[in-house]
């Protein structure tokens, strides 16, 4: 398959008429039809969607089979951002959404990185969310309570975070890999009432007890009422600490219990999830129930094509917001695939064997993932067969036009490839896949249903062709309920609305390009708040990041602006593969990769060579935590850095001081 060098929009991939046909979102425009809202196509479908918001999401309330009470107008107040309302009267119940289905068919498979494996059926889950509800409520725990989760993505997080959900208490976790520092800047805001926390975990085949980890969490937490120790480490002798009780001690009472979900207002919360904290002590952003579930609901039945018989797959942790989004896939009837540990352990094609094992069909990951694969060599169409997969996604980072390439060339060339992007601050997306249209190299194929997404030039007006902010006009159901402490809305408002006053502004750089059938694609450069600015000329870091990491010596890049005689000049840092060396030639190859495939402008004053590059632990690089440690300006929360060592390399280097 050839491609051009550069050629960002080459169509790669298009969904069979049958495909097509069998799709949710082809059934939804027939259900649309039936209520007298003819609508020729997607593009279409996304003009009415963001036009007439409300009809939009009660329909798909109703196409979606949400359970629960539903009465009174779907919005009001559709002209204030943020004070938008959605579905102000109605009650509904998360986890119970989640477990309509009670069948023997596998609701769960886990699999660790060291063999183990553990599945549980749809109506062992449902009974397991029962105990735990009632569990819960005989400790004390109720609507708006607190509940936290230190825990592995294992099938125990799910059904503790659903038992939660299920009495209406707000559910926070973090991955076992955060350090107590990391844990307690998180929790300690909140003030959990019970905290569940696994006696440990396994990465790249080591074995991490964190009894020490909880000790110091326990201590930092005056407040918290139980401490309930998960077996995940140790299953076969589990052990609890002397303040502390097992979870089959804490269960063992309520086994047999019927599960129980209060029916709550819309926008009861859910859960608390937190900003990555790099420059500061986390946001603590607070999700109601029902916007999650009818934002998720979108993504999954329309842009994804989940259905009941998919096994549905993230590579996520509990650390990172696409483990709540995937735990939604419950919702509609998929199996959730879960994975717990080093990804390239105990080879680079672990996840591949995964999904031939498991028979994956929808394979969620990173684009760092994906370029890590491909620069590994691996060739997975060519050691798996792949028989179910038939959708790919990607988020966390922009993903390369030539990661579009690899999947197709060396992944599966018969897949809808979907480039999706969004944030914790909506629990969702702005962009995602198409089921019944093209996917484009290098771009993201459509703006989400219902979110009336633009870019904006500096002034705040929309444009095309051009780069510019990434903003959303119009209200929809999964903007946070508000920030958790932020009793008069200040700091909320001050997140996403001051920019543009009434319009959300994200802090994306993006492009929307439109395109013959009527839909606009998107391509994203960058963080906004991490963009070049040489010469006062706006420039995006993920297209030197698309040049940099195609050539074969270098394993990451990142790229800062660093203040220079009264300007702005470009350094990027590069982490080599193993064996590769950072010289002149190397140098002047990236410097021309630069110049021809993305300006001069962007081509680097200084390239220079670091044995790591800091990154949170949702695997993104922290380009902001570099940038301050390279003015000698202090990192404000190290903590919230999966490898912290990693920021001192950036340290009083001599050539970022030379001319």
């Amino acid at each position: 398959m050839q491609h051009a060098p550069e050629g960002i929009g080459t169509i790669l991939w298009r969904p069979s008429e049958e495909r097509m046909a069998a799709s949710n979102l082809a059934a939804f425009r027939v259900f649309l039809e039936g209520r007298g809202v003819p609508l020729a196509d997607m593009a279409a479908l996304w003009r009415w969607s963001v036009t007439e918001i409300e009809a939009f999401w009660a329909a798909l309330w109703d196409f979606a089979q949400v359970a629960g009470e539903r009465q009174g107008p779907a919005l009001v107040d559709a002209g204030r951002m943020p004070g938008a309302r959605f579905f102000p009267e109605a009650r509904l119940n998360y986890a119970e959404n989640c477990l309509r289905r009670a069948d023997d068919a596998p609701a769960l498979i886990f699999r660790g990185e060291v063999g183990h494996r553990e599945q549980i059926s749809f109506a062992g889950l449902r009974a397991r969310v029962g105990a735990i509800a009632a569990a819960l409520r005989a400790a004390g725990i109720g609507p708006g309570d607190r509940v936290a989760g230190y825990l592995p993505n294992c099938p125990d997080a799910v059904a503790l975070f659903l038992g939660a959900a299920a009495v209406g208490a707000v559910w926070s976790s973090c991955s076992p890999d955060f350090g107590a520092a990391g844990v307690l800047d998180r929790f300690g805001q909140i003030e959990p009432r019970i905290l569940f926390a696994a006696d440990g975990y396994s990465y790249g085949g080591k074995r991490i007890d964190n009894g020490p980890r909880i000790a110091a969490i326990r201590a930092g937490l005056p407040g918290l009422g139980r401490l309930v120790i998960v077996p995940f480490l140790n299953r076969a002798k589990p052990q609890a600490p002397a303040d502390a009780e097992l979870l089959g001690d804490f269960l063992a009472p309520h086994q047999g219990a019927a599960l129980s979900c209060a029916r709550l207002p819309f926008n009861h919360p859910l859960y608390i999830l937190f900003s990555s904290g790099t420059t500061g002590k986390p946001k603590c952003i607070v999700h109601g129930a029902g916007g999650a579930l009818l934002k998720h609901l979108c993504e999954h039945l329309l842009h994804t094509d989940v259905k009941p018989d998919d096994r549905l797959f993230y590579f996520t942790t509990l650390g990172w917001m696409m483990w709540n989004w995937q735990v939604s896939g419950l919702a509609a009837g998929a199996t959730l695939l879960q994975f717990d540990g080093n990804p390239a352990f105990p080879h680079a094609a672990t996840l591949f064997d995964l999904a031939d094992a498991e028979g994956m069909t929808i394979f969620g990951t990173s684009a760092k993932y994906i370029d890590s694969i491909a620069k590994a060599g691996v060739v997975p169409r060519e050691t798996h067969k792949l028989a179910r997969l038939r959708t790919m996604l990607s988020t966390g980072s922009p993903l390369a036009p030539e990661s579009f390439d690899y999947v197709y060339d060396k992944v599966k060339p018969d897949i809808m490839l979907a480039s999706i992007s969004g944030g914790t601050d909506i629990v969702g997306c702005f962009a995602l896949g198409n089921p019944l249209g093209p996917v484009r190299r290098g771009e993201l194929a459509s703006r989400g249903l219902g979110m009336a997404v633009e870019a904006f030039d500096e002034s705040g007006a929309p444009v095309r062709g051009q780069k510019g902010e990434l903003v959303c006009t119009r209200p929809f159901p999964s903007m946070p309920v508000g920030f958790w402490a932020d009793p008069d809305g200040a700091r909320y408002r001050a997140a996403y609305f001051e920019r543009f006053p009434g319009v959300w502004h994200h802090g994306d750089f993006v492009e929307l390009i439109e395109h013959e059938d009527g839909l606009a694609g998107m391509v994203i450069f960058g963080r906004s708040d991490a963009t070049l600015n040489p010469g006062g000329v706006r420039i995006g870091t993920a297209e030197i990041y698309r040049c940099v990491e195609r050539l074969p010596e270098v394993a990451e890049a990142l790229v800062i602006g660093q203040d220079w005689q009264n300007d702005v000049r470009v350094v990027l840092f590069v982490r080599m593969r193993d064996g590769a060396q950072l010289d002149d030639a190397l140098r002047e190859r990236i410097r021309r990769e630069i110049r021809t495939g993305a300006s001069p402008r962007h081509v680097p004053a200084r390239i220079l060579a670091v044995a790591d590059i800091p990154r949170t632990r949702s695997g993104k690089i922290t380009e902001l935590a570099v940038r301050d440690m390279v003015h000698g300006r202090p990192v404000k929360n190290v903590e919230a850095l999966a490898n912290p060592e990693a920021l001192e390399l950036f340290r009083d280097l001599p050539e970022l001081l030379s001319a």
